[in-house]
């Protein structure tokens, strides 16, 4: 594991953490985007899983090196993002790194990093598959005609932050333009799959069995598309 530099498509660099797993360079790839909180320790502990089942995973610093250690600045941190640019540039530009030695690549990402990967789905057309965990940007950006790539996503019911009835309105966007999606819902609250969500004062929190059971659903879905074949 390292923090590596790549070249973005604009020509800038944006650094990254940068695992691999014992197959070598030439295994699949996953892009791994970060909640609000920035790259800390529990974003690389799940680079760090997926790499275990044979990815190559690199998380991009979208903060530039800024960590959130609490809910204001993480809120402060998550409003100055440009999400276009996120998606378009830095996010694209991992893809892109990834796809040199290896010829699927994936994104995946969390709560903010959720939304920012259905704009990924959008506008990176390098990326082969995308799963989201329980975040969407305002449905309007979402251009569903755009996605080519096969959708898995993870949402809880009792989000306060990501309302269920809007995933039913996003549902209805995929359904018109044809997207190939698996969406599944989980009686759990937002941020269900982060092991460090006990006792936050916020509407967050950790279900042990759910994280379980959409953490092996990503696994079947990326070996299904990126071709690592996995077991439980």
């Amino acid at each position: 594991m390292a923090q590596i530099t790549f070249t973005r498509p604009d020509g800038q660099d944006c650094s990254g953490f940068y695992v691999e797993p014992d197959a070598g360079s030439r295994a699949p790839g996953l892009v791994v985007i970060q909640e609000w909180w920035g790259l800390n320790d529990q974003i690389k502990g799940v680079a760090q899983r997926f790499a275990s089942r044979g990815y190559r995973v690199l998380v991009p610093d979208l903060y530039r090196g800024k960590v959130g250690l609490d809910a204001k600045e993480a809120e402060h941190l998550m409003g100055n993002l440009n999400f276009a640019d996120a998606a378009g540039q830095d996010i694209r530009g991992a893809v892109q790194h990834l796809k040199q030695t290896g010829a699927k690549v994936g994104v995946t990402g969390f709560c903010m990093g959720g939304a920012l990967t259905l704009l990924s789905a959008v506008f990176v057309s390098e990326a082969d598959a995308a799963a989201v965990w329980y975040g969407f940007p305002p449905l309007e950006y979402i251009d569903a005609s755009r996605i080519t790539m096969p959708l898995l996503g993870h949402f809880a019911t009792e989000d306060q932050f990501f309302p269920i009835a809007q995933v039913d309105e996003l549902e209805k966007k995929l359904k018109a333009a044809g997207v190939r999606y698996t969406f599944h819902r989980y009686n759990a609250q937002h941020a269900f799959a982060n092991e460090e969500n006990v006792d936050k004062p916020l509407p967050i929190k950790y279900d042990a069995t759910a994280a379980e059971t959409a953490w092996q659903r990503t696994l079947d879905f990326f070996g299904q598309h990126l071709g690592v074949a996995q077991h439980a």
